[in-house]
């Protein structure tokens, strides 16, 4: 596990400035979206945000290990429900969930918002609603949440997500947005000096840092993510994929590997790896469209092996 040495690691400046004026002057809307890419800290962000309003109610009411631990009464925290999650894993661990397309935050989920805001709010003025990746409200959940952002209420909505096009127009437009901006290769590589303990990376000496940081897509986090996943990936893998591979067997060969050691979401963070090294080499679009599919494939639970294949040989037969 890499350590962070400080705990407001990956908080954005530019959003702390606008969220640190909303409490000083208690000018709380009642819904915000923090929209911004995977990994730039919305869910960190948020979580501080929620802690510094209860302080304002009960400064002195423990509220940082209460939020911490999902325990304070005027906190209600949404997470998509994922059956892929619990049928293959037993875990609710939504980090390594696959975005396969059974996410989805349901309707009874939402009415639980509003049962939940129905109630008096104990420790604090306004009782507050955390919702995860909320571009995976279906229609049903999505239309009762427009409903309950209507009805006037003691509630504050915190909405996250990284695909904003997938939520209703009505909805965006009776929040605030809080835009969270992907991180420059010179502000991650100024995060990892100052937060990280750099030691402890042990980054596999056969890949290059600057391919780490550009695959990370502008985050800190998917990148402090991606480094321990990688340093799983064997030498033959990395070396095998450090260019496009145009023998066929070779193709098979590493195809097999690939599928039958990694599982699910370390094959897509490889793929990412990849897209970024292939095309520092090549400068082919074709070949980045290509791998994008593969990741999409696999998402669909498509046979992993199977895609792997048809995948590299298709760009096997390109001129390069």
């Amino acid at each position: 596990m890499i350590e962070v040495k400080k705990n407001n690691f990956f908080l954005n400046e530019e959003v702390n400035l606008c969220l640190n004026s909303i409490i000083k002057n208690k000018s709380f809307a009642n819904g915000y979206i923090f929209y911004g890419a995977e990994g730039v800290g919305k869910k960190q962000t948020a979580l501080k945000f929620i802690k510094e309003i209860f302080k304002q109610s009960s400064p002195s009411d423990n509220v940082e290990e209460r939020i911490t631990n999902n325990n304070h009464p005027d906190f209600l925290i949404i997470e998509p429900d994922s059956l892929l999650a619990t049928k293959s894993s037993g875990s609710s661990n939504l980090e390594k969930t696959i975005k396969s397309g059974s996410e989805i935050i349901k309707i009874a989920q939402i009415r639980n918002i509003k049962t939940f805001l129905s109630q008096k709010s104990i420790n604090s003025e306004k009782k507050i609603v955390l919702i995860i990746d909320a571009h995976l409200l279906n229609e049903a959940a999505s239309n009762c949440l427009l409903k309950t952002l209507e009805e006037p209420s003691n509630g504050i909505f915190i909405l996250l997500t990284s695909k904003l096009n997938l939520l209703l127009d009505t909805i965006i437009s009776r929040c605030q947005i809080v835009r969270f901006r992907s991180f420059s290769s010179m502000q991650i590589k100024s995060i990892l000096k100052e937060y990280l303990e750099t030691t402890q990376l042990n980054i596999n000496t056969k890949l290059k840092f600057e391919d780490l940081i550009n695959s990370a897509n502008g985050s800190p986090n998917q990148l402090m993510k991606n480094i321990e996943i990688w340093n799983d990936f064997s030498d033959e893998i990395i070396s095998k994929l450090d260019s496009p591979i145009k023998n066929s067997l070779e193709i098979l060969e590493i195809s097999k590997s690939i599928s039958e050691t990694l599982e699910i979401y370390k094959q897509i963070c490889l793929i990412n790896l990849i897209q970024t090294i292939w095309w520092r080499k090549t400068k082919n679009i074709g070949l980045v469209k290509k791998l994008e599919k593969l990741k999409n494939l696999l998402r669909k639970n498509i046979q992993p092996r199977l895609a792997w294949e048809i995948t590299l040989l298709k760009i096997s037969m390109e001129d390069m």
